[in-house]
């Protein structure tokens, strides 16, 4: 196996990271604060959106430029770091799609209104940001300390791509049958109707759930689920936590505008799954050779690309015949 580079996680490039994420946090809140709940429309999801790609690319340049500024590590290595960072991203950002199509299915059967989408979707942003930290030094240690789990790794998302490639279902999940919901209303007390934004209320000297913490709670869940794939899909990019985590942070600070963005039209792209499966089967192939072969990240990235564009073109192409 390859031997990789050493993390350029220092206390300083950490530092700023997480001021950066920070900063743009306290932004979306001020902005979400100052436009109250309303529908997002589409020009202010598309706004948000090049924002949030223009603030990962220039913390991607700006990375490049620090290091190859720095005699401990040089041009080489900054054009390595850089290019595993924007690989990362995109990587991530093409499977946050996945995530979209089951927001869609969740604010469906909840019901919830288009104005409070906005801010159950920040909340769970935050949520992801948290986990995704967790799971992201949970998985490098476990790297580190067993190298054969990139392998388990490997057959995990090739045998994931493999599924997605398998003729969808046309009946979607009741989540109406879903346990863990049932749990939630057996044991709280949850409002029928909505109270704004609004996840708990008083009611008569007692707190009540609002539907809207059961969706919140869902959309948690879904994000564990896709960390699932999402995080060891990385690792075949780059073995660099650092390099991990800033890629994912970045790409999930985008899902709440990209959601917004792509909701009235994500069912034109039916067969982005595919390309999905594709880039999923292709990752899980190379970590699973790993060891024989080495992929180049630059290459990586072309393929990566050329499948979600190409997935994207081909539905736009051949629409879904109605049923």
């Amino acid at each position: 196996m390859e031997q990789a580079l050493p993390s350029i996680g220092s206390p300083f490039f950490y530092t700023v990271f997480f001021v950066a994420v920070l900063i743009m946090i306290v932004i979306d809140m001020v902005a979400l604060k100052q436009s109250g709940s309303h529908k997002v429309s589409i020009k202010e999801a598309a706004g948000w959106s090049a924002v949030w790609v223009a603030v990962a690319c220039a913390f991607g340049g700006w990375l490049w430029w620090t290091l190859a500024n720095d005699p401990a590590y040089g041009e080489v290595v900054a054009k390595q770091k850089a290019l595993e960072f924007f690989t990362g991203y995109v990587i991530e950002k093409s499977l946050a799609v996945d995530n979209i199509f089951v927001f869609l299915m969740i604010f469906a059967f909840f019901k919830v209104p288009a104005e409070y989408q906005r801010r159950v979707l920040l909340y769970g942003v935050f949520g992801a940001i948290i986990l995704r930290t967790v799971m992201v030094f949970l998985g490098a240690a476990l790297v580190k300390e067993f190298s054969w789990i990139l392998y388990v790794f490997g057959a995990f998302l090739l045998f994931t791509g493999l599924k997605m490639m398998l003729p969808e279902k046309e009946e979607k999940e009741d989540l109406a049958n879903n346990g863990l919901l049932k749990f939630l209303r057996k044991h709280m007390r949850v409002t029928d109707d909505y109270h704004g934004e609004a996840f708990f209320v008083m009611k008569n000297g007692m707190r009540y759930a609002t539907p809207m913490f059961l969706v919140l709670v869902f959309v948690e869940l879904s994000d564990v689920v896709f960390a699932v794939d999402s995080i060891p899909a990385i690792f075949a990019v780059t073995m660099d936590p650092f390099i991990v985590l800033t890629s994912n942070i970045f790409a999930i600070l985008g899902l709440r505008a990209m959601f917004f963005l792509l909701a009235d039209v994500a069912e034109r792209f039916h067969l982005l799954r595919y390309g999905l499966a594709i880039v999923l089967s292709f990752i899980g192939v190379k970590l699973l050779i790993l060891k024989f072969v080495h992929i180049p990240v630059a290459i990586s990235l072309g393929v990566v690309f050329v499948v979600i564009i190409g997935s994207v073109v081909a539905s736009l192409m051949f629409p879904k015949k109605a049923a």
